[in-house]
C-alpha cells in the first residue's frame, strides 16, 4: 500500500512551527489569570467584588486591572491559534492522502474534541471549558479555510458586528422590560386591575431588580460556597447543572465570538502574520491602535458598573450601547501585536523558548489546570474556596504555572508529545501511535492544539 493510501506519511518534527507552540504557551499560561476567579472564588463573587467586600482594597484593583488590560485576550489568541490550527492540519494532510480522507479525519478530530470538552465541563467540572465549542464550530470554519486573507477578514468583521448586534439586542429588550415594569409598578392596583401580561412585565423586572440586589447576591454566594464544598455528590450536582447551561449556552451565544477569531487566526496565518513574516511597523500598529482603543473602551464599559455598585439593574439605567466585544477584540490585538514586538525584538529568545513546550502540550497542559485548580478549591479536594482573597488565588496560579513549566519541559525530554495530544492523536487516526522519542517510527504530526 503508498503512503497516499495509508494517510500516515510522516511530517518531520522540524516542519512543526515553533513560534506558534510558544504562543500557545503564552496564551495557556495567560488564560489561567482570567479563570482563577472562577475556580476560586463562590458563584458571583468572583465577578462582583462587592459581594466580599472588596472595594478599596488591593482585591479591588486586581480585580480593575485583570478586567481593564488582559481579561478574554488570552481565550481570543487561542481562538486565533486554532483558526490557523485548522489549515495546518487539514493542508499538510491532503498532500498525503485521497479524495475525502482529510476531511474524515478532521471532523473524526474535532468529534473527540467534543468528547474531551463534555470531559472537561462533567468529569473534571470545569463549566468555563472552551473545547466542546472549539469541536463544533472548528467546523464551520473548517468550510472557509480556502478563502483569501481579504474574504476571511471580511468574516471575521461581519462576526464582530453580529455578536456587538446580540450584546446589545439583549441589552435593550432587558432595558424595556425595566421601563415598562417600572411603569406598572407606579399604577395603583387598588383602583386598576392589572392584566396577566402587565403581571408577567411586572414579575420580570421585580425578578432583575431581587437579582441584582447586594444582600441577595451575598445569600446567593453563601449558599454556593456551601454546594462547592459539599460532598462529591452536592458538588457535582451544583457544577454539572452550570456546566450544561454554559456548555450548550456559550455555544449560541458565543457562536460568532468564537468564529471571529477563527476566521482572523485563518487570515493571520496566511498573510504571515501569525508566523512572524509581517513588518515590524504592522505588529507596533496592532499594539498601539489595539491596546489604546481598547483599554479606553473598556474604561468606558467598567465605569458605569463601578458607578453603580455592581448593581446590573441600576448599570442597565446608565447604559445605551454594549461594547463588550469590541473592546475585547481591540485589547486582543493589540495584546498579540505586542506579544510579537517582543518576538520580532530578538531580546525575549529565551521567553518564547520557555513557553515552547507548554504550548506543545497545550491540550494536557489546559485539562490539567482544571484538575489542579479544582483539586484545590472544590470541597472534594483540599476545600480552599472563600478561603483566600481574589489576590492570594493569583499565587495559586503562579505555583501552576511553575508545575506546568517544569513538567512540559521534563516531559518532551523523553517523548514527542505530551499525553493527552497522544491520546487525541491515537483516537484520531484510529491507531496507537508512538510516543517515545527514540522511537522509530514516523509520525504524522500537527500544529495546533486547542484551548480556554
Amino acid at each position: 500500500m503508498t503512503t497516499m493510501q495509508t494517510g500516515t506519511s510522516p511530517t518531520a518534527q522540524n516542519e512543526r512551527i515553533v513560534l506558534l507552540d510558544s504562543l500557545r504557551g503564552i496564551a495557556l499560561l495567560g488564560i489561567l489569570l482570567m479563570n482563577i476567579p472562577y475556580f476560586g472564588l463562590p458563584e458571583p463573587a468572583f465577578d462582583n467584588p462587592l459581594l466580599m467586600n472588596e472595594k478599596g482594597t488591593i482585591n479591588m484593583q486586581v480585580w480593575y486591572f485583570i478586567n481593564m488590560v488582559p481579561e478574554g485576550t488570552m481565550r481570543a489568541v487561542f481562538s486565533i491559534l486554532f483558526g490557523a490550527g485548522i489549515l495546518l492540519f487539514v493542508s499538510r494532510l491532503e498532500k498525503r492522502v485521497e479524495g475525502m480522507m482529510a476531511a474524515e479525519y478532521f471532523i473524526r478530530r474535532q468529534l473527540w474534541l467534543i468528547v474531551f470538552g463534555l470531559v472537561n465541563a462533567f468529569i473534571l467540572l470545569w463549566p468555563g471549558d472552551i473545547l466542546f465549542q472549539y469541536g463544533i464550530l472548528g467546523i464551520i470554519a473548517f468550510v472557509f479555510r480556502r478563502m483569501p486573507v481579504k474574504g476571511l477578514l471580511i468574516a471575521a468583521a461581519v462576526c464582530l458586528l453580529l455578536m456587538t448586534a446580540r450584546e446589545n439586542i439583549d441589552m435593550h429588550r432587558t432595558q424595556e422590560k425595566i421601563k415598562k415594569g417600572e411603569v406598572i409598578a407606579k399604577i395603583d392596583t387598588t383602583k386598576t386591575k392589572l392584566s396577566e401580561e402587565q403581571k408577567d412585565i411586572l414579575g420580570e423586572m421585580t425578578g432583575i431588580k431581587e437579582k441584582s440586589d447586594t444582600a441577595s447576591l451575598k445569600k446567593e454566594m453563601k449558599k454556593n460556597l456551601a454546594k462547592s464544598l459539599g460532598s462529591y455528590s452536592k458538588v457535582y450536582e451544583y457544577i454539572s447543572n452550570t456546566s450544561a447551561k454554559v456548555e450548550f449556552g456559550y455555544t449560541y451565544y458565543g457562536l460568532w465570538d468564537i468564529l471571529l477569531f477563527m476566521f482572523l487566526g485563518l487570515a493571520f496565518f496566511k498573510s504571515g502574520i501569525l508566523t512572524g513574516d509581517a513588518k515590524m511597523s504592522t505588529y507596533l500598529i496592532m499594539t498601539i491602535v489595539g491596546l489604546s482603543l481598547g483599554i479606553t473602551l473598556t474604561y468606558l464599559r467598567l465605569q458605569p458598573l463601578i458607578d453603580s455598585n455592581f448593581n446590573f439593574f441600576e448599570y442597565l439605567k446608565k447604559v445605551h450601547f454594549q461594547m463588550y466585544e469590541l473592546s475585547r477584540t481591540l485589547r486582543s490585538l493589540g495584546l498579540f501585536g505586542l506579544i510579537m514586538l517582543l518576538y520580532k525584538s530578538g531580546w525575549f529568545n529565551w521567553l518564547f523558548k520557555l513557553m515552547q513546550p507548554v504550548g506543545q502540550m497545550a491540550f494536557t497542559n489546559y485539562l490539567m489546570q482544571s484538575f489542579m485548580s479544582n483539586l484545590f478549591f472544590l470541597g472534594i479536594g483540599f476545600g480552599m474556596m472563600g478561603k483566600l482573597e481574589r489576590h492570594e488565588i493569583y499565587y495559586v496560579v503562579f505555583g501552576i504555572w511553575l508545575i506546568e513549566i517544569i513538567w512540559s519541559h521534563a516531559w518532551l525530554r523523553f517523548y514527542r508529545f505530551g499525553p493527552l495530544e497522544w491520546c487525541w492523536r491515537s483516537l484520531t487516526y484510529w491507531k496507537l501511535q508512538p510516543i517515545k522519542k527514540q522511537a522509530k517510527e514516523n509520525l504524522l504530526m500537527e500544529d495546533e492544539v486547542p484551548k480556554e
